[in-house]
């Protein structure tokens, strides 16, 4: 019975380890109509991926912008995501069929805003991770050449006509 416990003892160890190790760093805001606008800046070496942007309420949709740290002055911010609207009336919304939510990845340097809506809740859940990879834009990277065999030869299709026959008119 003891030598049971031991190995329930370890191998929850174990799981509670691995949970820690590996749990996404994921986070989740709610941005309420009277809240200030969130900004969330993603440095230059990280990227963040938005999983979810939902709206609860509000005539006017919520929108995630993106400003480039050095085009601020210039106005030089797009809108990159608008969220998924979530009603729950029994009116007339009530027949629309739910929208679909997109998921977005922005690079950095980047400046995020969400501003809040009139009437809405807006629910962001996104993810920061640090890029590692080596040089995507041509810095020094060289690609890996995979060789692909085959034991047999590849068969070239050939292309043949297919009848088609044409109704004739009647009494034509």
């Amino acid at each position: 019975m003891k030598m049971l416990a031991v190995r329930c003892l370890v191998a929850i160890s174990l799981l509670a380890a691995a949970t820690v190790a590996f749990a996404n760093p994921f986070k989740s805001k709610i941005i309420s109509s009277d809240d200030s606008v969130v900004e969330i800046t993603v440095p230059g070496d990280h990227f963040m991926k938005i999983t979810n942007f939902t709206q609860d309420g509000g005539t006017d949709r919520g929108v995630v912008e993106v400003v480039l740290p050095g085009d601020q002055e210039n106005g030089g911010s797009t809108n990159v995501l608008t969220a998924a609207r979530i009603d729950f009336s029994t009116g007339a919304n009530a027949q629309n069929s739910p929208e679909i939510s997109n998921r977005v990845t922005i690079a950095g340097p980047a400046i995020v805003k969400i501003k809040p809506i009139v009437g809405a809740k807006l629910f962001i859940t996104y993810k920061k991770e640090r890029d590692e990879g080596s040089g995507g834009g041509g810095g020094g990277a060289s690609p890996t050449v995979i060789p692909i065999f085959s034991p047999t030869p590849g068969v070239t299709p050939t292309p043949t006509g297919t009848p088609f026959i044409f109704p004739t008119p009647f009494g034509g």
